[in-house]
C-alpha cells in the first residue's frame, strides 16, 4: 500500500472519528440540557401540586382560580412526563407558573398572603393589567374587568398571549378568552369587546386594546381573511363545553 493511499485511509479515520466524537458532546449536552430543565419543571409542578392539594376556595372567584390552576397542575404533569427535549420541559414549566398564578390570585381572593413573587410567563408584560374597574355593554352583553376580585368579576388571567393577541392580567366577569385557547383563533366580537374593555386604560399598552386589530383582521372585502366564524367545528359559542352564551 503507498504511503499516499495510508495517508487518506488514515485522514478517513480521523475525520469519521472527529465527526463521531462532536456528535456524542452534543447529544450528552442535549440530555444534560433536557435533565436540568426537567429538574426546573419538576420543581414547579410539585410546588403547584402542593398549593393546590392544600387549598380550598372560600368564595366564587377563589374557587374558580383554584379550579384553574388544577387544571395546570393536570397538564403540567402530563406534559412533563412526555418530554423529550430541554424546549417541552420548558414549556412544562410555564404551565406550571401558570398554576401558581392562579393560586395566588386564589389566596388574594381570600385575602391571604399572596406569597412571594413568581417569574414572569412569556408575553405577560406585554399584555399588561387591567388597573381599573370598567364594565361596558358589547352587542347588548354586559362584561366587566377589574385589577381585583369582585362579585362582578370571578375569573382570573395572568396575563400572557393567547392565538397571538395579548390578554391583560386582571380579573374578568366571563373567561372570553378560553375560545380562542381551544380554537386558536379570536371572533370578530372578541376584537369589538377588548377594544371597549381596554382602549385608553392605563397599564395596558395600545396594542392589547385592539384599537386596530379589529381592521387588520379583515380583508379588503370587509371579511375576516378565512376566518369563516367556524375553526374547526368552532362556531365562537362552543369550545370543549365552554359555552359564550351567543356572546359572539
Amino acid at each position: 500500500m503507498s504511503t499516499s493511499v495510508v495517508i487518506i485511509v488514515v485522514a478517513l479515520v480521523v475525520i469519521i472519528a472527529a465527526i463521531w466524537w462532536s456528535r456524542q458532546k452534543a447529544v450528552a449536552h442535549q440530555r444534560s440540557q433536557l435533565a436540568d430543565a426537567k429538574a426546573e419543571a419538576r420543581r414547579w409542578v410539585e410546588r403547584l401540586g402542593g398549593q393546590v392539594l392544600n387549598l380550598t376556595g372560600t368564595n366564587e372567584a377563589a374557587k374558580q382560580a383554584l379550579a384553574d390552576a388544577a387544571e395546570r397542575h393536570y397538564s403540567a404533569v402530563s406534559q412533563l412526563e412526555r418530554a423529550t427535549t430541554a424546549a417541552q420541559a420548558r414549556m412544562t414549566t410555564e404551565s406550571a407558573l401558570e398554576g401558581l398564578y392562579y393560586v395566588r390570585a386564589a389566596r388574594i381572593a381570600m385575602d391571604m398572603d399572596p406569597g412571594p413573587e413568581l417569574p414572569e410567563v412569556p408575553g405577560q408584560r406585554g399584555a399588561g393589567r387591567v388597573t381599573e374597574f370598567r364594565e361596558v355593554d358589547v352587542d347588548g352583553r354586559q362584561q366587566a374587568a377589574s385589577p381585583e376580585p369582585t362579585e362582578r368579576t370571578p375569573h382570573y388571567y395572568p396575563g400572557g398571549t393567547v392565538a397571538g393577541r395579548p390578554v391583560p392580567q386582571g380579573w374578568y366577569s366571563e373567561p372570553w378568552w378560553k375560545p380562542a385557547l381551544v380554537a386558536g383563533a379570536w371572533g370578530v366580537g372578541t376584537f369589538l369587546l377588548t377594544s371597549a374593555l381596554f382602549s385608553g386604560m392605563a397599564g395596558v399598552p395600545a396594542g392589547a386594546a385592539y384599537a386596530d386589530g379589529y381592521q387588520d383582521g379583515l380583508n379588503a372585502d370587509g371579511d375576516l381573511g378565512g376566518f369563516d366564524g367556524d375553526a374547526g367545528g368552532f362556531d365562537g359559542m362552543d369550545a370543549g363545553g365552554f359555552d359564550m352564551g351567543g356572546f359572539f
